[in-house]
């Protein structure tokens, strides 16, 4: 997890396309500026950036599901819980499922626990959308396959 990169995903262990749900994981990084003003001498991981992890997964599944045909935008957070702290150095993991695919939009529910315990879950809308650059695609692919998304079936 690279914070400052915005690189939340450490490694995706599943991607399930016929029960349309992704499973990843990462590490709270132990040292990150964040932390320097999150919180002095008590470093939390800020909630939009577990937020933002939540999405990045569910992104990710998008991606998959639709082999990189289109990309997904953020649109909106519904039902956001944020159920505990989360110190650096502590491993989670990051499951999405896809609720809805359709007219533009794709909806996901997604949630991050720490050995078993659920710290937060969310209601995520992405406007799905033609890669508005072909840079962007290929930046896309590359992280996905430094996260070990697997690329089988995706064009190129």
């Amino acid at each position: 997890m690279l914070l400052e990169y915005f690189q939340m995903i450490d490694q995706v262990a599943t991607l399930d396309c016929e029960a349309k749900r992704l499973i990843a994981h990462s590490t709270i990084p132990e040292d990150s500026p964040i932390f320097e003003g999150h919180f002095p001498g008590h470093a939390l991981m800020p909630g939009v950036l577990l937020i933002e992890t939540m999405a990045q997964a569910s992104g990710y599944l998008v991606l998959g599901l639709n082999n990189f045909s289109q990309m997904p935008f953020l649109a909106g957070v519904k039902e956001a819980k944020l159920r505990s702290f989360v110190e650096p150095q502590t491993p989670i993991t990051i499951e999405a499922s896809l609720e809805h695919d359709g007219s533009g939009f794709a909806m996901t529910k997604a949630a991050i626990s720490h050995d078993g315990q659920k710290i937060c879950d969310a209601k995520l809308t992405f406007k799905v959308m033609p890669f508005p650059a072909p840079e962007l695609e290929a930046e896309m692919r590359r992280q996905a396959g430094r996260i070990g998304l697997n690329l089988e079936n995706a064009p190129t």
